[in-house]
């Protein structure tokens, strides 16, 4: 099983320096064309630590990419359910959109269904936690009374996710935030929000 490699073995040096290099190479050379060697080299480290630190390519870029998400979508409260969705899915939006992160993204995604251990690592270190925070958010919202007791939240959270994976997965143009604004409202009056709270 791929698991996070401990950060008290690993020289924070060479960690950051090889998930640059493995998101350079992926931007420069496409998913399918990087190797554990180009990292090394690029990095300036030996194709033996990376392997000590990660099972493979796909290890590297997941945790290159898991890192930049986390940072760049947070699970904000300002007491305004619909604000907040629609700043984190557009958020999320625009990393997907962009190089190096969004090849880098396609190539785990595509890799993840002829690797087990990858898609296993997938679901436990990306896509798991996020669902969580995702419904957490939900759940304060719920608890402050802008979204009906009785929603399934699990699955407004996959409504929420579905259409910019799908776009980004068919390589369809990214939403918009308007395109953004819609689908937050969408999923708010679905779940039987106030009018007030999906504005």
């Amino acid at each position: 099983m791929i698991t996070s490699p401990s950060s008290g073995r690993r020289s924070e040096r060479s960690r950051r320096a090889t998930l640059d290099a493995a998101l350079e190479l992926c931007s420069e050379k496409g998913y399918g064309r990087v190797t554990v060697e180009a990292i090394a080299a690029r990095a300036g480290v030996s194709k033996k630590t990376i392997y000590r630190w990660w099972p493979s390519k796909g290890a590297v870029l997941l945790e290159a990419f898991t890192e930049a998400l986390v940072g760049a979508t947070p699970f904000t409260d300002s007491g305004d359910i619909a604000a907040d969705l629609r700043t984190h899915i557009n958020s999320a939006v625009q990393l997907i959109s962009t190089a190096p992160y969004g090849p880098a993204y396609a190539g785990i995604l595509s890799e993840m269904h002829h690797d087990d251990e990858l898609a296993r690592a997938v679901r436990e270190q990306l896509v798991d936690p996020r669902f969580e925070a995702a419904l957490g958010r939900l759940r304060s919202a719920r608890e402050q009374g802008q979204i009906p007791a009785g929603a399934d939240l699990p699955l407004a959270v996959e409504m929420l996710y579905g259409p910019v994976y799908y776009r980004h997965v068919l390589r369809k143009p990214p939403q918009d935030e308007a395109a953004v604004a819609a689908l937050v409202a969408h999923v708010l009056r679905s779940l039987g929000a106030a009018p007030g709270d999906v504005d």
